[in-house]
């Protein structure tokens, strides 16, 4: 099963990059595999630590893809980092061992501090529709175009229904960065 989750790492700059990622566990070990190449993935390597937010704000997931990344974070507790403040709970994981690999290497790091600072009481529709639109939206140069608008069509149907105003705005960030997209590709096969 993979979670859907966000990921702060220390930059080499000791600033945090926040990003998007999804998760799995193997073994009491948290398994995570970022895209070659990725900020995430050179942060960990050097640093050997890093940190998940579990949130149920989806503007974060949508403003790590759309340069909204102004959120507040505070530090964490047993490794050097950072956390979200919004986060429903995090955990501070340090690194076991590496798997390399030419496109997703794996990372199989093991929790030394665990909290939960508020319940998680659940996505809605529109959450849910954001998420995957943010999927999306990390797979445009790789899937078919019909495939992205076949999706945007389906998910559209939950905004409309059951979106608050985070979801709204989560949402109109994603759909701006199709829409540059769209501007590029149509650009392109014009010239």
């Amino acid at each position: 099963m993979i979670q859907e989750i966000i990921v702060t790492t220390i930059n080499e700059d000791d600033s945090c990059h926040i990003a998007p990622m999804g998760i799995c566990e193997e073994n009491g070990k948290i398994v995570i595999a970022p895209f070659k190449p990725s900020s995430t993935l050179e942060n960990i390597k050097r640093n050997k630590t890093l940190t998940i937010n579990r949130t149920d704000d989806v503007r974060i997931f949508a403003g790590c893809l759309t340069d909204h990344k102004n959120w507040e974070l505070l530090p964490t507790e047993k490794i050097k980092g950072y956390r979200l403040e919004s986060a429903l709970s995090h955990v501070e994981l340090e690194l076991s061992s590496f798997e390399d690999d030419e496109l997703r290497p794996r990372f199989y790091c093991t929790p030394v501090y665990e909290v939960t600072h508020r319940p998680f009481k659940g996505f809605n529709r529109a959450q849910s529709a954001v998420l995957e639109l943010a999927i999306l939206v990390s797979r445009l140069e790789i899937l078919p175009r019909k495939k992205i608008e076949q999706e945007i069509e389906y998910l559209t149907i939950a905004i409309e229904k059951t979106a608050g105003k985070n979801e709204r705005i989560a949402w109109q960030w994603l759909m701006e960065k199709i829409e540059i997209y769209r501007q590029t590709i149509s650009q392109d096969k014009s010239a």
